[in-house]
């Protein structure tokens, strides 16, 4: 944490983190799904740019591929407050690593705000609502919306059930946690080889409750080739918002 120089008290600082070392396999094209573009210019760029638009926010630390080629030739790579580490083979992988290469500038306490790249409608709004519901927290949380639709539990084809849909939320990003806390949590999962799709589930194998703070139903993940007109249609929509 930083001092703030007029009141002498301590300031709570943000950092972002994107994992972007992904190859989109599902998207079936030929350069990786967060350079595609979306609304005249790549997502990852959009993705990005919605971030930094946060004030609050002290900087974006992006994952890359070892051999990413793509990443200079988009405009957001050379922001003062975008910052890059090499990304790994999962995501986790690649979310420790920026954390690993954000040591030498986040305190403990710092937040952390990890966000898929592929979500390129993410609005400020959104960010800075779960930055202030959140900053008090003990142990911080996620976006996430409510499932709507009727829930199947399937096993080779056959429904062995239906989940009570009112329990069950959709994850989003960002997932908004404690630098130290989510650090070690991604440690004891990565040397339990246990596998975590998103940084809650790592919170909550630590045996922490992780809160939801319901987001927008157009923060959407674009991972197939039918996302990519739905992400255009959503962000010239909020461009009239």
């Amino acid at each position: 944490m930083s001092t703030d120089p007029k009141s002498g008290e301590a300031e709570t600082r943000f950092w972002i983190v994107i994992p972007a070392a992904g190859v989109g396999k599902r998207m079936g094209a030929d350069v990786p799904k967060q350079y595609l573009e979306v609304a005249g210019k790549p997502v990852l760029q959009h993705t990005v740019e919605r971030l930094l638009a946060v004030h609050r926010v002290s900087a974006v630390m992006v994952a890359l591929g070892a051999d990413d080629e793509f990443w200079p030739e988009l405009p957001c790579s050379r922001e003062p407050r975008v910052l890059t580490a090499t990304g790994g083979k999962e995501r986790a992988d690649s979310v420790l690593n920026a954390l690993c290469a954000l040591s030498a500038h986040a305190a403990d306490d710092d937040w952390v705000l990890v966000h898929d790249a592929a979500r390129a409608c993410i609005t400020p709004a959104d960010v800075e609502r779960l930055m202030e519901i959140l900053e008090d927290h003990p142990v911080g949380g996620i976006l996430a919306l409510p499932v709507t639709d009727t829930l199947k539990e399937v096993e080779n084809g056959t429904i062995k059930g239906s989940p009570d849909r009112s329990r069950i939320w959709r994850a989003l990003t960002p997932q908004m946690f404690r630098y130290r806390a989510l650090k070690e949590a991604l440690e004891s999962a990565a040397k339990g080889g246990l596998a975590v799709t998103d940084e809650a589930s790592a919170l909550e194998l630590a045996g922490q409750s992780p809160r939801v703070v319901e987001g927008r139903s157009d923060n959407i993940k674009i991972t197939r080739p039918e996302d990519l007109p739905l992400a255009a249609f959503y962000l010239e929509r909020q461009c009239f918002e």
